[in-house]
């Protein structure tokens, strides 16, 4: 598994390293000082592991995963054990405070390796129980695995893309919805739209992208357009041109 270690101090970074020669299936592919660093190479060398402190001179490690389209799995290193509450909240894998012992150590990469063992695709998403009435659209797993992270005020979280259900312009900014929650993501649907999979995810309308995997029930109206039903009790309107590029799409 590719590795890469994002921290301030070069003492931390070393002994991280060292500690991680005993565990030859994590690959250190690079380090890095600080946020702006660790962005680059997260975008040049696809690590599938963080190793990554929290307080850094600059932006912080949370400003960092907030910037990334696709998160890695991530494993805290900080000496603040007061972030710990928010790590957990973000669903990291683990949090280790320094000076970190090797045991500890041990037990974080156990996590990666349990995580990395089998596809997500194996586990049963929130996102697929229930099963549609009528007019489901289908759509493939390229997705699974995908993640993104949110920040909205002090909650943060990793989410699953198979789990957001809709996604809804507010002008520069786009409101996710998974779950019960609702945050707002810094970026705008069309950036999104853009980066999403086409296999899971549709433009319905000017404002909104739905979750294939969501749908419960599609109606046509006499336009020729589509009422959808969504799971979570979201309705949405789609345009005849939009239901022609659905059926397309979908191959209903």
């Amino acid at each position: 598994m590719k590795a890469l270690i994002v921290d301030d101090e070069r003492l931390a970074r070393n002994e991280l390293r060292r500690l991680l020669q005993s565990f030859p299936e994590v690959d250190i592919v690079g380090e890095a000082r600080n946020a702006d660093e660790a962005f680059v190479q997260i975008e040049q060398l696809q690590p599938e592991l963080l190793f990554l402190d929290i307080q850094m001179p600059g932006a912080d490690g949370f400003h960092l995963l907030e910037r990334l389209e696709n998160a890695p799995l991530v494993i805290f290193t900080t000496a603040f054990d007061q972030y710990a509450l928010k790590a957990f909240e973000v669903n990291a894998l683990d949090y280790l405070v320094k000076p970190i012992a090797l045991e500890r150590l041990r037990t974080a990469i156990e996590k990666v390796t349990a995580r990395s063992a089998g596809p997500a695709a194996a586990e049963p998403s929130s996102a697929e129980s229930g099963a549609p009435p009528k007019g489901r659209a289908t759509a493939s797993g390229s997705a699974v695995g995908q993640r993104v992270f949110v920040r909205d005020g002090d909650r943060c979280w990793f989410v699953a893309l198979e789990d957001i259900a809709l996604l809804e312009s507010e002008g520069n900014y786009t409101r996710l919805f998974f779950g019960e929650n609702k945050p707002l993501l810094l970026r705008s649907l069309n950036h999104l739209e853009s980066r999403l999979p086409a296999t899971l995810f549709f433009r319905a309308n000017r404002r909104q992208i739905i979750n294939l995997k969501f749908i419960e029930s599609i109606d046509q109206w006499p336009n020729g357009g589509y009422q959808l039903k969504l799971r979570g009790g979201f309705e949405i309107t789609m345009s005849r041109r939009q239901a022609l590029s659905f059926q397309e799409a979908t191959k209903l």
